[in-house]
């Protein structure tokens, strides 16, 4: 099971990329619908709230007592299906917010673009991706002394959120901005900055100091010298 949330995650985060750049990049003629917009945004709510929900420790402490050490793998499952929902299921909203011919500027957009996918993958591939999945958990004994360890080097060096700052690179440094991929971008990075306290709350209740501790040697959360 764990394997294959692995495998389910990856393919998820294919498909977006895939529907964000080329089926979202799509522009469509005709008036902004709010309805439209609306359903879109409750869409992602629907996937935001599962993701909040599953960081509470009441809810992941119920969800342990039914699978047990497959308590990531489940989330890993679930979180994936949302997702892919949320990417098949976002209604096209007309119109363009912005195009970008110059050259020049194209390519420092794309530039930024590949910086944005290497920062979030790099990141990700320094948590792990075999614990984001789960099989970490699975195979850690439980007489292992658990242990929280905050990286302080590479991107974890720069800002505590690095995978979130390459979200952000990759969803708006676009040379041709639809509508569709703006209320997209606009939605999930307000639910980023929205759930970046959250997270960070609970990981300073649960880590026993070591992650005050982080927030004291990195001072920024997503930009340098900025925020």
């Amino acid at each position: 099971m764990a394997l294959g949330g692995l495998l389910f995650f990856i393919g998820a985060l294919i498909f977006f990329a895939y529907r964000y750049v080329i089926a979202f990049g799509h522009e469509v003629t005709g008036t902004i619908s709010t309805r439209a917009v609306a359903a879109n945004v409750v869409l992602f709510t629907v996937f935001a709230l599962h993701h909040s929900l599953f960081a509470r420790d009441m809810v992941r402490k119920r969800i342990t007592r039914t699978v047990g050490v497959l308590e990531r793998s489940a989330y890993v499952w679930i979180a994936s299906a949302l997702f892919v929902a949320v990417c098949a299921w976002w209604m096209p909203i007309a119109g363009a917010a912005w195009r970008i011919d110059e050259p020049a500027v194209v390519w420092l957009l794309r530039a930024a673009q590949a910086v944005g996918v290497w920062l979030t993958l790099h990141s990700a591939l320094m948590i792990d991706f075999l614990e984001l999945a789960g099989l970490r958990q699975i195979r850690r004994i439980q007489t292992e002394p658990s242990t929280t360890d905050f990286k302080t080097f590479g991107p974890y060096g720069w800002v505590r959120h690095p995978i979130y700052s390459g979200w952000f690179l990759f969803v708006f440094a676009l040379p041709t901005m639809t509508m569709t991929q703006l209320i997209f971008a606009l939605t999930s990075s307000a639910y980023l900055l929205i759930a970046i306290p959250l997270e960070e709350r609970s990981l300073r209740r649960s880590s026993a100091g070591a992650y005050d501790r982080y927030m004291q040697q990195v001072r920024w959360k997503l930009l340098p010298h900025v925020f």
